[in-house]
C-alpha cells in the first residue's frame, strides 16, 4: 500500500492508498534539465559507499558540459531531485532518448516487435549514466531514509514526468539488486543479463590466482603475458599526482587513443571526445587511472579506467600501433595484477567480450527494469520476460559450470543466480 505522495509542479501525481491524505509524508518534485542546475555538494550527499564515481555531479556534469550528452545527441536530461521541505531527500539522473544508442539497454527488439505492432517505443525515458553499462547506485537517497520508500516515490515521479512529456517507456538501467528489488514491488518489470568480471578471491600474488587455473588456460595467459617484453613494450599506470599534476596531456593522450581506435571500427561511435576527458581528468582526477603502453618513449596504447571503492572498471582503450596480444594485456593482465596487488575485490572490464572468459573472468548478474506506460506494451514485455529469464538464468548457470576455466577444487563459492 502507497504511504507517501509526490507533488509535481503543485499537483500530485498519485494519491495514496487509505483515506488519510495528511497523514501520509509528502515530497516535492522538482525536473532539471542540466545536472549543473543542482549543485555538487546537495547531489553527491546522497552518494552511498556503493555509488560509483559515474553518478558523482562531475562526471555527470562533464559528459553534458562537453556536449557529449546533450538533446543534439540524442540525450535531453531530464533529472528527478525530491525533496521533503527543503531537504534534498533522493535523485536520479534520467535522459529522453529517441533511440537506444549509447545507453547499452539492449531494447532493440523490443521496440523493433512494438513497431510492428504499431505501438511506440520511443521517446523513452532513461534512469541511466550516458555511455556507461555499470551496474552501481541508480536511485540516489539519502542516508538514513526509508531508501523502498524514496525509490517507489522517485518511480511515481518518472510515470509522471513521462506521462506528461507524452514519453512511452520508462528505463532504470544496470541498477544494483537491492534497487531492483525495490523496482520490481514499484510496479517495473526486472530484466536479468551479465557481463564478464573478474573476482579477487583472495589471490596473493598474479602466480597464485594463474595456479588456480586449469593447465591449458594456465599456459595460454602465460603465453600472452610474455609477449610485451619481447616486443619491447612497457606496461604502466598513470594515477594520483602525476595525473593530476598533468591532466590536460593525459586527457588529450586519453582521448586521442579512444578516437584512433574508435574510427577504425564499421561500427564504432566517437560517444565521448576531448572536451569531456578534460572537463573529467581536471575536476575528479582521483578515481581515475590510465594504462598506458610505452615503446621507445612513446604510448602506442592505454586503457581509460575509474577505481570506485574496491573496484576497478574498464572502460574504453585504444592504439596506435598493433601488435599480437597487447589489447589483453593493457586491457586485462595489467589490471588484473594491479587489483591482486592492491587488494582490490573485483574488475569490471567492460560489458562485451565472451574472450574474457578462458582469462579467468565469470559471469556475473546485471539487472535492469522497464514499464510501458501502454498497457499493451507492458503486458507484452513481461511476457517476453517470463520467457527470457529463466533462459538468461540458464545461460549464466552454464558458463560459471561449464566454461569455467578453473580447476575444479576451486570453483566454489559462486555467487547465486537470481
Amino acid at each position: 500500500m502507497q504511504r507517501f505522495r509526490v507533488q509535481v509542479d503543485g499537483t500530485f501525481a498519485e494519491r495514496p492508498s487509505g483515506d488519510h491524505h495528511e497523514d501520509v509524508p509528502s515530497y516535492s518534485l522538482r525536473v532539471i534539465d542540466r545536472i549543473d542546475q543542482v549543485q555538487a555538494a546537495q547531489w553527491d550527499s546522497l552518494l552511498d559507499p556503493v555509488a560509483t564515481p559515474f553518478v558523482r555531479h562531475a562526471f555527470l556534469s562533464a559528459v553534458e558540459e562537453s556536449g557529449c550528452a546533450s538533446p543534439e545527441r540524442g540525450w535531453t536530461p531530464r533529472h528527478l531531485l525530491l525533496s521533503r521541505g527543503k531537504e534534498l531527500v533522493a535523485a536520479c539522473a534520467a535522459y529522453i532518448k529517441e533511440d537506444s544508442d549509447g545507453d547499452f539497454s539492449r531494447d532493440w527488439d523490443w521496440a523493433n516487435a512494438a513497431a510492428r505492432a504499431r505501438m511506440r517505443w520511443y521517446p523513452k525515458l532513461s534512469v541511466t549514466v550516458p555511455f556507461t553499462p555499470v551496474c552501481g547506485r541508480r536511485l540516489l537517497v539519502k542516508a538514513g531514509e526509508d531508501a523502498r520508500e524514496l525509490r517507489a516515490a522517485l518511480v511515481q515521479g518518472l510515470r509522471e514526468v513521462a506521462r506528461r512529456e507524452k514519453i512511452n517507456t520508462v528505463h532504470v538501467l544496470f541498477p544494483l539488486e537491492d534497487e531492483a528489488e525495490d523496482l520490481a514491488a514499484a510496479g517495473l518489470a526486472t530484466r536479468v543479463s551479465y557481463q564478464f568480471h573478474w573476482q579477487n578471491r583472495g589471490y596473493t600474488s598474479m602466480e597464485d590466482f594463474l595456479s588456480k587455473l586449469n593447465s591449458k588456460k594456465r599456459a595460454m595467459l602465460k603465453r600472452e603475458m610474455a609477449q610485451p617484453e619481447k616486443q619491447g613494450i612497457h606496461l604502466r599506470t598513470v594515477r594520483g599526482d602525476e595525473l593530476a599534476t598533468d591532466w590536460k596531456k593525459w586527457a588529450k593522450t586519453v582521448a586521442a587513443l579512444h578516437a584512433h581506435t574508435v574510427d577504425k571500427l564499421m561500427w564504432g561511435r566517437r560517444w565521448l571526445d576531448q572536451g569531456f576527458y578534460e572537463r573529467l581528468f581536471q575536476a575528479m582526477p582521483e578515481p581515475i587511472e590510465v594504462v598506458v603502453a610505452e615503446r621507445k618513449g612513446k604510448v602506442i596504447a592505454g586503457a581509460f579506467n575509474v577505481v570506485g571503492g574496491k573496484r576497478l572498471y574498464g572502460r574504453y582503450w585504444g592504439c596506435f600501433e598493433e601488435h599480437p596480444f597487447l589489447h589483453f594485456n593493457v586491457c586485462l593482465y595489467h589490471s588484473v595484477a594491479e587489483c591482486i596487488a592492491l587488494g582490490r575485490e573485483a574488475f569490471e572490464g567492460g560489458a562485451g567480450g565472451e574472450h574474457k572468459l578462458p582469462r579467468g573472468f565469470e559471469p556475473s548478474v546485471t539487472w535492469s527494469a522497464h514499464a510501458a506506460l501502454d498497457p499493451r506494451l507492458d503486458a507484452a514485455v513481461r511476457d517476453t520476460l517470463s520467457e527470457e529469464t529463466p533462459a538468461r538464468r540458464a545461460e549464466i548457470v552454464r558458463y560459471r559450470e561449464q566454461a569455467s576455466v578453473f580447476k575444479k577444487e576451486t570453483a566454489a563459492g559462486e555467487p547465486g543466480v537470481p
